[in-house]
């Protein structure tokens, strides 16, 4: 994107938002679940991205997307606070890429803890990976026409002489 003196930005009371305050392995221990649950809000989110191609007009959808992380987090913390921050530890600490095969006893407490409180299932393997279809209330960006250029150069006549080369054709092999 390119800045010139008639582009505006927001003023910073728009972008001021409350931040998830939290580590990597927290929220790798949560993102499963966060995924699902935040999934509509995220969709809608890289949508107005992905179409508008301009980060000042998806800023609603941004705040969004936090607001949700955030509802998720504090219903983890009053529900499952002990169970997550297990598995949270056990990520952090276990290898130094937070491997989720290490523990795997811990996230089948988290998720029976989830399971329980919230009658919420860990998605399917491979869930994140599906194609699927947003519908969003925002309209489509009006696509722009193509600019046609008439042709500058007018063709030659039908009954145009065609003398042959004068040299020989480039290709002399296939004469």
């Amino acid at each position: 994107m390119v800045i010139t003196s008639k582009t505006t930005l927001p003023e910073e009371s728009e972008l001021d938002v409350q931040e998830l305050n939290l580590s990597s392995a927290a929220l790798r221990a949560g993102s499963f679940h966060l995924g699902k649950q935040c999934e509509n809000a995220n969709n809608e989110f890289m949508l107005c991205r992905q179409e508008l191609d301009d980060p000042r007009a998806c800023l609603s959808e941004g705040r969004a997307v936090t607001s949700c992380a955030m509802d998720f987090f504090r219903k983890v913390k009053k529900s499952c606070h002990d169970e997550f921050m297990q598995y949270a530890n056990c990520l952090d600490k276990s290898s130094g890429t937070m491997a989720f095969s290490h523990c795997r006893k811990t996230q089948g407490v988290f998720d029976k803890c989830m399971k329980d409180n919230f009658d919420w299932d860990r998605p399917s393997y491979g869930y994140f990976a599906r194609a699927k279809i947003v519908k969003t209330e925002r309209e489509a960006p009006k696509k722009e026409e193509p600019v046609v250029y008439e042709d500058a150069t007018p063709g030659l006549p039908a009954d145009y002489p065609t003398p042959p080369a004068k040299y020989g054709s480039r290709f002399f092999w296939l004469e």
